[in-house]
């Protein structure tokens, strides 16, 4: 283990004046470069502010463009509302569907529970149970048609 502690170096500044005369001997090259990146830039600064209402309206135009095409077409625009909105009718009106289907054959399990008319009628279609005394005729299914050999008559 190091138990040594470090001490840290001391710096020793210049006095004053060494620094105040390395920043003046510097400050005529910085006047020189600053002047002339200002008569470089002065035109294009001046053509900004003449066009300053234009490029002003020119953006709010942009805004506005930019704000409809993403309020038209955007993730959550009007398109996707109204497609999930015809969505949300299509479901609900399946739904609408299923629960009646859901509710005729819940009364058909009760008529079939209950009603003595009903269970006899169930009884003669699809047992073909019959009456003492009574004939039950019972047709055959039609043939199963065949498909034609060549797609001809399909076309």
């Amino acid at each position: 283990m190091d138990f040594r502690v470090r001490v840290p170096r001391i710096r020793v500044l210049p006095p004053a004046e060494a620094r105040l005369r390395s920043l003046t001997q510097g400050a005529e090259q910085a006047e020189a470069w600053a002047a002339k990146v200002q008569a470089r830039i002065e035109p294009f600064l001046q053509t900004v502010f003449a066009l300053r209402r234009r490029l002003a309206t020119a953006a709010v135009a942009i805004l506005a463009v930019w704000l409809f095409l993403h309020v038209t077409f955007g993730a959550n625009g009007m398109v996707v509302y109204r497609a999930k909105r015809a969505e949300y009718r299509r479901l609900q009106q399946e739904i609408e569907g299923l629960q009646r289907e859901n509710q005729k054959y819940a009364d058909e399990i009760i008529q079939l529970k209950n009603d003595p008319k009903r269970i006899e009628k169930e009884a003669r279609e699809q047992f073909h149970y019959a009456r003492p005394g009574e004939v039950v005729y019972v047709t055959p299914g039609a043939p199963p048609t065949q498909a034609p050999a060549n797609r001809t008559a399909s076309k």
